[in-house]
């Protein structure tokens, strides 16, 4: 919140100057003043805004936060010979390195969001915020159709703004009214890509402290599957761990008490070049997976608690969609292979929402569109909500899996 302007009045020494501050001519010089401070501060902050690369002209981005392995079965690697590590992370440097980027930039996104949001604004305001800066930090602020490679860098999925029951997969659609209020528990999952390595970071927002227990509880949870998350490591054995800390956690809504359950059919997920979800899933519940985490992989780490029945069910209207993979059948119309050409050549297999369609200067393409999901080009991602009434959280964080240690990549200093 800014603060008001402090006008100051000013006494100058003679007769004629103190009845000249009377009449309000000094005065109006000082408000002046104030205006072109504030105008200058202001402009100040947004050219704090700007390609990241400014910031690092050594295109070298600061490290996530260390973790070592818990397991006991990890421990050898501590003790492995320093030219064995190197050699292997060696090979993953440039990976790394643009992780880190993407990290950094998530971080300035999320923090000039953070200092704006407030109840009042609509969902259409916050999600520009969170877009407009994400463009400018990975010099993709310039209309895409103008850009030789539009797939370098830039938002890595549609900005997640899903309130109170829905848990996921909503964004405004041109013309959305929606608007945040203080009652709202908001899920805010923000996705920045380089080189279309992903970096998949979400916290949530909620102004009234009756929901303090709720994103407590599922904020430990997800930092506890990123304590258990290591290399060999079971996936069943990190969403129990997870599960056991969010059923410990009770809460108070409106005179009614919860428990917090996991949205069990909710999971993280391994990330791969261009790809959100990259085969494996972690879950947030015991389910006998005992597939194992791997070295080198890439995993986004996230939970989801509910005080409904911890189940979710798509439904709403779609916004978020994302090119099918593979072999896929040939459009059936004309405008339906216009759309496809631009959908290749601006996101690829990167998930997109309609409003980025509108930003291109795309024009009455939702029959299209609809003919592409109709046909398996497209795959469509309806919002996932828990029954109505309840209310949903989730926090998540990406981590890479170093062969020595654990890097969450996109932690900062507000979660």
């Amino acid at each position: 919140m800014s603060e008001q302007p402090v006008k100051e009045t000013v006494i100058a020494g003679t007769t004629d100057e103190v009845e000249k501050n009377a009449s309000g001519a000094v005065a109006d010089v000082s408000v002046e003043a104030s205006k072109s401070k504030k105008k200058n501060k202001k402009k100040k902050k947004t050219n704090n805004i700007k390609n990241i690369e400014l910031f690092y002209p050594e295109n070298v981005y600061p490290e996530g936060e260390w973790m070592e392995y818990e397991q006991d079965f990890n421990l050898k690697r501590k003790t492995d010979e320093e030219k064995r590590y190197e050699i292997r992370d060696k090979e993953n440097e440039t990976r790394w390195n643009d992780m880190r980027k993407g990290s950094e930039i998530h971080r300035r996104v999320r923090k000039n969001l953070q200092n704006k949001l407030k109840p009042g604004m609509t969902l259409s305001e916050i999600a520009d915020i969170v877009e407009n800066a994400t463009r400018k930090f990975t010099a993709a602020e310039a209309n895409l159709t103008q850009m030789e490679n539009p797939l370098s860098a830039g938002i890595g999925f549609p900005t997640g703004l899903s309130l109170n029951s829905i848990a996921a997969h909503f964004t405004p659609n041109k013309g959305d009214k929606t608007v945040l209020k203080y009652e709202d528990v908001m899920k805010v999952d923000i996705g920045v890509h380089v080189n279309g390595n992903i970096v998949d970071s979400a916290w949530t927002v909620a102004f009234d402290p009756q929901y303090d227990n709720l994103l407590t509880a599922v904020r430990e949870a997800t930092y506890t599957g990123i304590k258990e998350a290591g290399i060999d490591v079971r996936l069943t054995d990190v969403g129990e761990a997870i599960q056991e800390v969010m059923e410990s956690y009770e809460v108070d809504i409106n005179g009614e008490t919860f428990q917090v359950k996991p949205c069990r059919n909710l999971c993280g997920h391994t990330i791969g070049p261009y790809k959100i979800h990259n085969g494996k899933s972690v879950p947030i519940v015991k389910n006998g997976d005992e597939t194992k985490m791997e070295e080198g992989e890439h995993f986004a780490i996230e939970t989801f608690g509910s005080t409904g029945r911890g189940y979710v069910f798509p439904g709403g209207e779609v916004s978020h969609y994302a090119m099918n993979q593979g072999t896929l059948p040939a459009a059936t119309s004309p405008s339906a292979k216009k759309l496809l050409k631009v959908i290749e050549r601006n996101f690829g297999t990167l998930p997109w929402c309609r409003r980025y369609l509108d930003k291109l200067e795309e024009e009455n393409y939702l029959y299209s569109l609809n003919n592409l999901v109709k046909n398996g080009i497209v795959q469509d991602y309806p919002p996932l909500n828990d029954i109505p009434g309840s209310y949903t959280a989730q926090f998540e964080h990406t981590i890479l899996l170093h062969p020595h240690k654990k890097e969450v990549v996109s932690k900062g200093e507000d979660y």
